[in-house]
């Protein structure tokens, strides 16, 4: 049984949504997510919106571990070539077909191939029996020679007889897991659909190669902040190396990129006076969604996050396999609601035209961010200007390559990597409490409030640029960083009565790469703050916590997530890579578990035996009255049957939830109907059956919140 935010389950809905408008090859797609960065990708082309995960913002998702962090929004992959002629002899001067941002491809690209590959067989985890995974990473195949740990590749066939292949490279090790790699290569097979016969035996004139992003930091604080920042209409975009020197600073030719953060938002309506929205303190939570906890009052910051992608290889020619000093050919920002980003057509000669020359070959122009702020970083930091500039859905990053001229046969590679950065979780925690705090002192100024905690969260962007040299280095080394150990095959989490039980097991043939293990253990969610409860020898293979744990013994009620690293040896090996010195370890996100594992009560052997606590329930005694666990706001079934069902109603008798729990003597409710809406306060009634005997009970209890 899934348990928690499961994105593989909700995936599966979706999915079925689009098989009844297309075969499921036409809509397939796999998840990178070894790493803090975890984003998902399409087998035709790139991520369009509402394409896969039928929310706004989905992917890129940064630090992975934590939920709702997605920073994108859409994503769009258009191919441009002139004096084209189809296969029925047609001539066009402009011919332009398109995968997003809105736009399905299935018309004009065509997949032929698609895998997820690792470079050693997945770790299995699993929580008492039942496999643990919040989004779906079945390998493929396996391939010890792969850049990174997995890699995702997609080959495509379009209209134009371009054939496109992606290669997207993910790294585990613990410096260089914050980006992924693309390469992406462009081939005239003359193949335009997915049989790959009858080949177009033509020479392809001018392709522009053309993405453009719409990144929309982050779908935690929407509600809170606005509606519309899901749709990025206060996103600032701005640029390095593009030859423009606006901002005047070391990193302006250090690398080519493009980036975006959350800029003002006009429309916001501070929760205190002269509060601005920038970080997106959680002054005042939001639970639309479930996004957010109503206790969730710390004022940390929820979007500090810094999003781009930079310029790695662009081939001069087809053959000239040498980087491209001059390309990206275009890097702009378009109006994300602009009329060519809807009802793109690659048989509308007139739209074609301008989408060729006025959007793919636009070349470099002014950046959005010095066009809301013209002072640039003193701008940033202090924010005046709507980063909207008058449209109704804010603007996306716009990259272009080329144009190449390719014969039959011939193919360019171009590669960059996407990328996300901030000052992390635990510094925005530390940084939002003091703004929260000064905001509420008289004796501080707010505006000056505003300043220091804008000006600490603009150090993220520090980390992204450190992230962007890491990809460079790893790419230009021929991606010989050095590699953290390899993970546990398999671990398995079982709850008992006497403690929880954590097994693993690990290759003999790895040992002697490793110093021991750790043992990790987060109370909750798996997103709570994990802490290490054991280090333990090479050899050993189980840990139980319980009583003798020196960093102190599981609480009986607590819902519980582990994860084991191995600890590699120190090395003072200087890297290509920029991985530190010192040493590695093998990344949580391969052992972490997503369902909850929980000391167990035995199971009761009478119904009479019975009890919730506390009974009534009462909101303001939370703090006396949360089962002696901080945070614990929920009702507990003590001493239910071996195989139980609560039904849950309300003094009117509707239904509100079901629980049912198996080889445990407690069940815990939290206040929430099966649509994850909280209940009011009010008498409750809850019928207990035994589903072994049949037997039922009966009882009432009383809820004021």
């Amino acid at each position: 049984m899934k348990r928690l935010y499961k994105l593989s389950i909700y995936s599966f809905f979706v999915l079925l949504m689009f098989i009844a408008q297309s075969s499921v090859a036409q809509v397939a797609h796999k998840w990178l997510a070894l790493g803090d960065l975890q984003n998902f990708y399409a087998s035709f082309g790139t991520e369009i919106e509402l394409g896969f995960i039928n929310r706004q913002q989905a992917g890129l998702a940064w630090p992975g571990i934590y939920q709702f962090q997605d920073a994108q929004a859409s994503k769009a992959m258009w191919l441009g070539v002139k004096n084209f002629t189809d296969q029925n002899g047609v001539n066009f001067d402009y011919k332009v077909v398109h995968s997003g941002p809105r736009v399905r491809a299935d018309a004009y690209f065509f997949p032929v191939e698609y895998y997820l590959i690792s470079k050693k067989e997945a770790t299995k985890v699993s929580v008492d029996e039942v496999l643990s995974e919040r989004v779906e990473q079945t390998v493929d195949s396996v391939d010890a020679n792969i850049p990174g740990d997995r890699m995702i590749y997609a080959k495509f066939n379009t209209a134009i007889g371009v054939t496109v292949e992606r290669k997207i490279h993910q790294f585990s090790q613990q410096y260089h897991d914050d980006y992924h790699i693309i390469e992406v290569t462009l081939t005239n097979t003359g193949f335009t659909s997915k049989e790959e016969t009858n080949p177009l035996n033509r020479t392809i004139n001018d392709l522009i190669f053309y993405e453009f992003n719409r990144w929309a930091p982050v779908l935690q604080t929407r509600y809170m902040i606005g509606n519309a920042t899901g749709w990025g209409i206060n996103t600032m975009n701005d640029r390095r190396g593009d030859g423009l020197n606006s901002s005047g600073s070391p990193t302006e030719n250090e690398f080519k990129a493009q980036y975006a953060w959350q800029g003002k938002f006009a429309a916001y309506t501070p929760p205190l006076p002269d509060a601005d929205n920038l970080g997106a303190p959680i002054i005042v939570p939001n639970t639309v969604n479930g996004y957010m906890s109503a206790s969730d009052t710390s004022g940390r910051l929820g979007a500090y996050h810094f999003v781009g992608k930079v310029h790695l290889h662009a081939d001069k020619s087809a053959t000239d396999k040498s980087n491209d000093p001059n390309q990206p050919l275009t890097m702009s920002e378009i109006d994300s609601d602009n009329s060519n980003t809807f009802n793109n057509d690659p048989e509308n000669r007139t739209r074609m035209s301008v989408e060729y020359e006025e959007f793919m070959n636009a070349g470099v122009t002014p950046r959005q961010a010095y066009l809301v702020e013209p002072t640039g970083d003193a701008g940033f930091i202090t924010p005046k200007g709507n980063p909207a500039l008058g449209t109704t859905g804010g603007w996306s990053a716009a990259t272009g390559y080329g144009p190449y001229t390719l014969q039959p046969g011939e193919s360019v590679t171009i590669v960059y990597a996407e990328a996300v950065g901030g000052i992390g979780h635990q510094h925005a925690r530390v940084v939002g409490a003091k703004y929260k705090a000064d905001l509420l002192n008289p004796a501080v100024n707010n505006q000056a409030a505003n300043l220091e905690k804008n000006t600490e969260m603009f150090k993220g962007r520090d980390s992204l640029f450190q992230t962007f040299r890491r990809a460079i280095a790893n790419y230009n080394s021929g991606y010989q960083l050095r590699q953290a150990p390899p993970a546990p095959i398999s671990v398995d989490i079982t709850s008992t009565g006497n403690g929880i039980l954590i097994n693993w097991d690990y290759n003999d043939a790895d040992e002697s790469l490793i110093d021991g293990f750790e043992v990790y253990r987060s109370p909750y969610l798996p997103d709570s703050t994990a802490k290490l409860i054991a280090t333990l020898d090479v050899g050993d293979r189980e840990f139980v916590d319980g009583d003798d744990t020196p960093a102190g013994a599981p609480i009986r009620g607590v819902n519980y997530f582990y994860y084991v690293t191995a600890v590699g040896k120190p090395d003072n090996t200087l890297d290509p890579a920029l991985t530190p010195a010192g040493v590695l370890r093998s990344s949580r996100y391969f052992t972490q578990s997503y369902d909850y594992a929980r000391l167990l009560r035995p199971p009761g052997t009478s119904m009479d035996q019975i009890r919730i606590v506390p009974n009534p329930y009462i909101a303001k005694n939370v703090d006396a009255l949360r089962l002696g666990v901080e945070g614990d706001e929920r009702i507990a079934f003590f001493e239910i049957p071996n195989k139980t069902s609560i039904k849950i109603y309300n003094e009117l008798g509707q239904f509100i939830q079901e629980i049912n729990e198996e080889r445990k003597g407690d069940a815990f409710w939290d206040f929430r109907t099966v649509s994850r809406q909280r209940v009011v306060s009010g008498i409750y009634i809850a019928v207990i059956k035994n589903l072994e005997t049949g037997e039922e009970i009966i009882k009432k209890f009383v809820v004021l919140l």
